[in-house]
C-alpha cells in the first residue's frame, strides 16, 4: 500500500485548489471554499483577546450525490469544527459553504430552517445524543413532526419501518434508550437522522466508540443505506481502515488545513505528503507473518493557537528546509484529482 516516499517524488505543477476546476460527471451536493474558523483565547478580568486559536484554516473540498468523503487526521485537527460548520451549528469566519447550489454562508437560523432536513448528523456518542427522558419512538417522531406527519398513527407507522430500515425491532419504538447497547443505540440515531429524509448526513466518528465487530455492522450499515437512498456522506474519523472502506474520497487534514486531497483508491496506493505516510504506516495490517516499516514522526503536535508561518507539519516533517518555515505552502496538482499541500513530493 505504501511507496517509498523518494519513488513518490515528482514533476508537478502549482496548483491553488479551485474546487470549479475539479470536473464531475456527478451533481455537487455540497462545495466548501477557503473555510475559516478562529476561536479568541481570552484572559484576565477584562477577557481581553491574547490570541486565535485557527481551528479551521482555509478548507476547500467538495461531496457529489451519493458519493463519501472521508475527512481523517488527528484529534484537535479540526475536523467536527468543520462538520458543525457547514451545518450552521457554528457561524464561519470567511469562506463558503454551497449546499444544493445555494451559498449558506451567512444564511441567518431563519433561513437555514428549511435546510435542516436536508442535511443531517450521526454524532461520535449515541447514548449522549438520545434524550434519555424520551422514548425510542418519541425521539424519532420529532424528526417527523418537522418533516410535517402529523396523524399519529402514520408517525408510528414510519417510526417502525425506520427501526426495520436501520435493523431494530419495532417492538423497541417503546424503550428508552438506556435499554439498548452502544451499537443499537447508534442505530437508532441513525434512524433519527433518517426521519427527515436528508440527502446529505455528516458522520461524525460514528464508530469510534463502538466495538469492532459492532463497527463492521454499522459501516456495512451506512453502505447499504446510500446505496438503496441515494445519500451522500461526510465521513469523519481517525480509523483510516473505516475511512478506506466507505469512502469514494479522503482528505487528510492537520492543524486546520488539508494536507493531501484524493480518490481513496489513488491516496492509498500512492500516498505522496509525509503525514498520509505516516498516518498509513500505522495503520494495523491483517497478516502476522507481514512487517510494515513504521514512519515515526519527531516533535509534538503543534499548537493552533497562532501557528508558525509556513507549512503547518514543518516541525514534525522528515522533508523540511528553510522556505517551508517562511513561505505559505499551497496545494500542487500530482494527478487528475489528486492534490498535495507540499512542493517536494512532487520535486519542485
Amino acid at each position: 500500500m505504501l511507496c517509498d516516499l523518494e519513488r513518490s517524488k515528482r514533476a508537478g505543477e502549482r496548483y491553488s485548489l479551485d474546487m470549479e476546476q475539479i470536473k464531475s460527471s456527478n451533481k455537487i451536493v455540497l462545495r466548501v471554499e477557503g473555510l475559516k474558523k478562529y476561536f479568541p483565547v481570552r484572559r484576565g478580568f477584562l477577557q481581553k483577546v491574547i490570541g486565535w486559536i485557527q481551528a479551521v484554516d482555509g478548507v476547500d473540498f467538495d461531496i457529489e450525490e451519493g458519493k463519501t468523503l472521508g475527512l481523517v487526521g488527528e484529534s484537535g485537527c479540526g475536523k467536527s469544527t468543520a462538520s458543525r460548520l457547514i451545518l450552521k451549528l457554528l457561524e464561519p469566519d470567511e469562506g463558503k459553504i454551497i449546499f444544493r447550489d445555494q451559498n449558506i454562508s451567512r444564511f441567518s437560523q431563519s433561513q437555514m430552517k428549511p435546510l435542516r432536513k436536508e442535511m443531517q448528523i450521526i454524532f461520535q456518542d449515541p447514548y449522549g445524543s438520545l434524550n434519555p427522558r424520551m422514548t425510542v419512538g418519541e425521539s424519532i417522531e420529532e424528526g417527523l413532526r418537522t418533516l410535517g406527519v402529523k396523524g399519529r398513527a402514520e408517525r408510528k407507522a414510519r417510526v417502525e419501518k425506520l427501526l426495520e430500515m436501520v435493523g431494530m425491532s419495532p417492538r423497541g419504538a417503546d424503550r428508552y434508550p438506556h435499554e439498548f447497547s452502544g451499537g443499537q443505540r447508534q442505530r437508532i440515531g441513525i434512524a433519527r437522522a433518517l426521519s427527515v429524509e436528508p440527502s446529505l448526513i455528516i458522520c461524525d466518528e460514528p464508530v469510534s466508540a463502538l466495538d469492532v465487530s459492532i463497527q463492521a455492522q454499522i459501516i456495512n450499515l451506512l453502505k447499504d443505506l446510500q446505496a438503496r437512498l441515494g445519500l451522500s456522506y461526510l465521513f469523519i474519523a481517525h480509523d483510516l481502515n473505516v475511512v478506506g472502506y466507505i469512502s469514494d474520497t479522503v482528505a487528510v487534514m492537520y492543524l486546520g488545513h488539508i494536507m493531501e486531497y484524493a480518490p481513496a483508491n489513488e491516496l492509498y496506493d500512492n500516498p505522496l505528503h509525509p503525514y498520509t505516510l505516516a498516518l498509513l504506516s500505522a495503520v494495523p495490517v491483517p497478516e502476522p507473518d507481514h512487517r510494515r516499516k513504521l514512519k515515526t514522526l519527531s516533535g509534538d503536535v503543534p499548537s493552533p493557537l497562532d501557528p508558525l508561518p509556513g507549512c503547518r507539519f514543518q516541525g514534525r516533517c522528515p522533508l523540511v528546509e528553510d522556505r517551508c518555515r517562511k513561505e505559505e505552502v499551497e496545494f500542487y496538482r500530482a494527478g487528475d484529482n489528486h492534490r498535495v499541500r507540499c512542493w517536494k513530493v512532487i520535486g519542485r
